[in-house]
């Protein structure tokens, strides 16, 4: 579990105290590096003949959820649009049975309609096409049916490929009934042409193979019944020949092969929120709920026999793409499978739980067969099944993480009762608990001590922040107990596309391999994106239906992941001295849909001096309000007196006001919320305020606003009491601010500013060679003093990866290059925003 926030020096002691004697020698803060010895440049030391952790093979790897239509019409090589006609208007407000269905009738006329009734392919697809030829077309191609619009524009036909087509179909006609297929452009031009024939009055599935003559992006596929008679289709699909891996109900190549070029350690999915979100139903429930939890029962087995769900995201989900490919993809990566699965409570907004405790033990039981699925043989009940659908080898699955991002109250109850049953069948499997979406906060830490507590193997931890929180946060591992859980940092993303996001990652993760005793897993989040149907961004990756356009933060990954290396090498940065301008502004009193009543302010200065003082005693002349609210001096106090207004912030003081001390007190009086008292004011959208009551007075937390856009930098479940009143007192030095509630230490805001270069080095022990990583967050070109102790051999030539900003600015773009001055001791130059590695050669192992 993560223990309290530290200074810089004491993290590092209490590195050393904790026995994490190698993490003591890692690069230390931008702070202790201040205080060394002023250089000219910065230095890097390495000792080469030092022994940090180890770094786990699972270290980076890939998160996939099935959002932004990351599946259907996106990494499930089927091209083909709702082709059980099963899309309804349930999942998605615009969606009906026909929705990327066109209705055709070339020379011939009848009925083309969707029908649920007792002819249906089986219970699982309810929903399938009748078409009712009344007459026959002539010539070839006619008839009447249906053509599929596919995704995006279109579906992509590569001239000369193939394409396997498939249908399940039935007909009333004694004599068999004709089916003309085609691939054609939207405009009807054909491409190619086969037919089939259907016999009988029973299901039965058909195939072809089609060639196009000529390339498309905006391919349509069309299938018309030729003769009368009555036909039913269903399972309508065209599938690339060429998937990843020549996998049969595969992998869109060409997204497959950019994931696999990431090199991940491991394979998270299906999701997030998707796992855990809607009714516990199955799907033969009755008058079951349309938006499911997932279920992997449903999931695997003949894709005709797999039911469609509403996905959270709000679309329309197959389970096409489910848990049979789901562990076959990860076996083709390399990569260990990580399914998360869900434990009886709700998340992401959802509010539902295990309607009772025999829902709660299906649950738990599906939990326990999926581990068996997985890895038993042919002696267990799953472990047979999977044999039977065509994988004899276990998938070798070594840990599951229950739940995503829950935190509800009987979230606890609900997990103990799974963690006790996965340990109790399978001592073997890591479990992994979660800590919710929050990076910090009362939340966080309850969960923290709770999985602590339980003695869950890894911790799944969900942030997204902006970049500036990366920066300063390069450090958070560094004191987290190394007798705990160990971090599994599940999604991670600095809200944006641009090189400065992709630098803050990079900069961070730094700091997960430096910590790589505690930081064991760790996979940006989400992985890919349709652009023409995103819910969530930024995304690693973004595509249509024929290219796939990749951003900085892939790049960054990119380079992390195919260069980790086996162990960290100790290191210490040291920084040049710098002079840090401390936190200057005014101070501030505000209000939320509250009202309240202050008194007594003083500002004093760090030499005792009173700066300022208001006892509001007379008028109210020094304050200055933004036009919000209703302030009054009232009975010797100055209170504001409306419960709507929001943001009723006065101000008073001085803007070049640095190192004081504000004091006052506070009485909420009625309303949601409680205080906002503000240091550090540089004007309406620049300021510092500590937010008492936050939140309909759920929780308390210090805010910096910067152009506007506040960002969250320290957050307690302190809630503010009506007719209390408060003392609160702020100690401002330097960039730091002490916060007090009725005398009593609340927390301490650090604000100093990272230095904008951060390293680490690791071993890679099949190479030999020496990683030294550097990520330069500047926009200058920055000299390292590199020196290298305890290796012999160190070679003059190294080979060096360096992400540089792209002429347009939007990109980061890898160069590679050798340096022909390395050894035990040289100078480097690291470019500009760039991430750069370099490769010391040294003898093989």
């Amino acid at each position: 579990m993560p223990s309290k926030p530290s200074s810089p020096a004491k993290r590092a002691c209490t590195m050393v105290l904790a026995g994490s004697l190698a993490a003591a020698l890692l690069s230390l803060t931008p702070a202790l590096g201040a205080n060394a010895e002023p250089t000219e440049n910065r230095t890097i030391s390495i000792n080469a003949a030092g022994s940090g952790p180890s770094i786990d093979s699972t270290m980076y790897g890939a998160f996939y959820e099935d959002i932004n239509q990351g599946a259907d019409g996106g990494i499930y090589a089927e091209l083909v649009q709702n082709r059980s006609f099963e899309f309804n208007s349930a999942d998605h407000r615009t969606y009906t049975p026909m929705t990327a269905w066109e209705t055709l009738r070339r020379g011939s006329d009848g009925t083309v309609a969707v029908v649920d009734d007792t002819s249906r392919l089986n219970e699982n697809n309810r929903n399938y096409l009748q078409i009712d030829a009344t007459t026959a077309g002539a010539g070839n191609g006619a008839g009447i049916g249906v053509r599929n619009t596919g995704w995006n524009a279109g579906q992509k036909l590569e001239a000369h490929k193939k394409y396997d087509y498939s249908v399940w179909a039935r007909t009333s006609n004694p004599d068999g009934s004709s089916l003309a297929v085609t691939l054609e452009t939207p405009e009807g031009t054909r491409l190619d042409l086969a037919t089939i024939k259907i016999k009988g009055d029973a299901w039965a599935k058909y195939t072809v193979t089609l060639s196009p003559k000529t390339s498309t992006g905006a391919g349509r596929l069309a299938t018309v019944v030729q003769g009368a008679g009555t036909v039913r289709l269903d399972m309508i699909s065209l599938f690339p020949k060429d998937t990843w891996n020549g996998r049969e109900n595969g992998l869109r190549k060409d997204l497959a092969e950019m994931i696999n070029e990431l090199n991940p350690g491991f394979l998270r999915f299906p999701g997030g929120c998707i796992v855990n979100t809607g009714s516990y139903d199955s799907y033969s429930a009755p008058n079951y709920t349309r938006a499911r939890t997932y279920q992997w029962k449903e999931t695997i087995g003949p894709v005709e026999q797999r039911p469609v769900n509403r996905n959270f995201w709000g679309y329309n989900q197959t389970y096409g793409l489910g848990y049979m490919e789901y562990f076959q993809w990860a076996e083709d990566l390399g990569a260990v499978p990580v399914p998360v699965v869900p434990v009886g409570v709700t998340g992401c907004g959802d509010n539902k739980q295990a309607p009772d405790q025999a829902a709660l033990d299906r649950y738990i039981q599906d939990t326990l067969d999926l581990i068996e699925f997985a890895n038993g043989d042919a002696s267990t009940v799953w472990g047979a099944k999977r044999i039977a659908y065509g994988h004899p080898a276990p998938y070798k699955l070594d840990r599951i993480s229950l739940g995503n991002e829950e935190y509800k109250p009987e979230f606890k109850a609900y997990f103990t009762q799974f963690y006790n049953a996965v340990r109790a069948a399978h001592p073997e499997i890591k479990i992994i608990g979660n800590t919710g979406p929050f990076s910090q906060g009362p939340e966080f830490d309850d969960l923290a001590n709770f999985n602590a507590q339980t003695g869950v193997d890894l911790v799944d931890e969900h942030y997204y922040n902006d970049p500036s929180w990366f920066l300063k946060n390069n450090h958070r591992y560094d004191s987290y107990d190394r007798n705990s859980y160990k971090v599994f940092l599940g999604e991670y993303a600095s809200r944006g596309n641009k090189p400065d996001n992709a630098l803050a990652e990079a900069s961070y993760m730094t700091g997960l391999e430096r910590n790589a005793d505690v930081v064991k897993m760790a996979s940006y989040a989400p992985l890919i994106a349709n652009e023409a149907n995103t819910q969530w961004s930024p995304d690693m990756m973004f595509f249509n239906g024929t290219s796939i356009r990749t951003t900085p933060n892939f790049e960054v990954q990119k380079l992390f992941m195919n260069n980790v290396g086996t162990q960290v090498v100790p290191s210490m940065q040291n920084n040049p001295a710098s002079t840090v301008t401390p936190i200057t502004g005014k101070i501030g009193l505000s209000t939320w849909a509250t009202s309240a009543r202050y008194d007594n302010v003083k500002v004093t200065g760090q030499d005792g001096a009173t700066l300022f003082s208001d006892d509001f005693s007379g008028t109210a002349a020094a304050w200055t309000g933004n036009g919000t609210g209703s302030w009054s001096i009232q009975n010797g106090g100055y209170v504001q007196s409306s419960t709507t207004a929001q943001n009723t912030m006065v101000t008073a003081g001085n803007a070049d006001w640095s190192n004081y001390t504000l004091s006052t007190k506070a009485t909420k009086l009625a309303g949601s919320e409680g205080f906002l008292v503000s240091f550090g004011v540089k004007d309406t959208g620049n300021y510092f305020w500590w937010n008492l009551g936050g939140w309909n007075n759920s929780k308390s937390v210090v805010e910096m606003a910067v152009n506007g856009g506040k960002t969250n930098i320290l957050e307690k479940n302190t809630v503010i009491q009506a007719g209390h009143e408060y003392d609160i007192r702020i100690e401002v030095t330097g960039r730091t601010a002490k916060l007090y509630l009725d005398n009593v230490l609340w927390g301490t805001v650090d604000d100093t500013p990272a230095d904008p270069i951060y390293s680490v080095v690791t071993k890679d022990a099949e190479s030999g060679d020496t990683i030294v990583k550097v990520v330069n967050t500047s926009a200058e070109r920055t000299l390292v003093d590199i020196k290298v102790e305890g290796a012999a051999g160190i070679g003059t030539t190294a080979a060096v990866t360096t992400l540089l900003q792209t002429a347009d600015g939007q990109n980061l773009a890898p160069a590679s290059s050798t340096f022909n001055g390395a050894g035990a001791q040289f100078t480097y130059g690291f470019e500009p925003k760039s991430v750069t590695f370099i490769r010391l050669a040294g003898s093989r192992k």
